[in-house]
């Protein structure tokens, strides 16, 4: 175990295979390490928004039977964790654990049937999406939350960048967020990004007809060393999983949406074509 990769996801998955090794439950380790049966839990949990003290991960993983080499790499990790610039930002707490992913993770994939990704938005898309969603909400409040959307963009371009694969469904293209010019620019910049060495961009045409994925937007996140996760989204929040037959079904599904794709020379095409629509 190193202290690459997404180290939240990395600690939780170690406690946890140590505690089901050694055949205790939570309340069996939560008395051995002097925590209680919920802190147990929650240090099991990636998605918690809790930064682990390493003091607590020395006792649980003693108590789960860890070996002195497995309990130090642990510590490690948690005395490696980074606190998040999204921990109070204007981030929603429902989107913490995919961008605490993505902060470390090398690879993301993601499919995109109604709008464009939020990495990939531009200000004014990214705008005009919030200000549908929060209809309630004061537009300081909207603005903020779009500088977390543009400041979460930083992970394509820092010194080892997140290698991004979005496949969008061609109606994304079509559907008119904000108004034309916004649109224009919107599509102007993922030309641009998807001549990025670390972003690819598929288009699934209408042609493709029924497809891999249903309805619905995911997100596969990892890196070489962990299984990752998954994220879908939906309305108000997302839902996360973490199995390895969740990972896998969506990985599958994620593979066949690609081939059921435009390349992404063609895809590039198709782009500049739909470009044309908003002059």
């Amino acid at each position: 175990m190193t202290s690459t990769g997404p180290r939240r996801l990395q600690l939780a998955a170690g406690l946890q295979k140590l505690r089901e090794r050694s055949g205790r439950t939570l309340e069996e380790v939560a008395k051995l390490s002097g925590y209680g049966k919920s802190t147990v839990g929650r240090y099991e949990d990636w998605r918690s928004r809790a930064k682990p003290v390493p003091r607590a991960v020395r006792a649980i993983a003693e108590a789960a039977g860890g070996r002195p080499a497995e309990v130090a790499a642990l510590v490690r990790l948690a005395e490696d964790m980074p606190e998040g610039w999204w921990v109070g930002a204007a981030v929603p707490e429902w989107l913490h654990p995919l961008v605490s992913l993505e902060h470390e993770a090398q690879y993301e994939s993601a499919f995109a049937p109604s709008v464009v990704p939020g990495l990939l938005q531009t200000r004014d898309y990214a705008l005009a999406i919030h200000l549908a969603e929060q209809v309630r909400q004061p537009l300081d409040k909207v603005t903020e939350l779009v500088e977390g959307r543009m400041r979460r963009q930083e992970v394509l371009t820092r010194h080892s960048p997140l290698h991004l694969w979005v496949v969008l469904d061609q109606a994304v293209l079509r559907r008119e967020v904000g108004d034309r010019t916004v649109m224009a620019a919107q599509l102007d910049h993922l030309i641009e990004q998807s001549q990025q060495p670390n972003i690819d961009i598929q288009i699934l045409p209408w042609a493709a007809g029924a497809h891999a994925a249903g309805l619905g937007h995911f997100v596969t996140i990892g890196s070489d060393d962990v299984l990752g996760a998954v994220y879908v989204e939906m309305l108000g929040g997302g839902f996360y999983m973490d199995s390895a037959t969740d990972v896998r079904r969506y990985t599958v599904a994620m593979d066949y949406l690609r081939s059921q794709a435009v390349d992404t020379t063609g895809s590039l095409k198709i782009l500049a074509a739909e470009r044309k629509e908003y002059r």
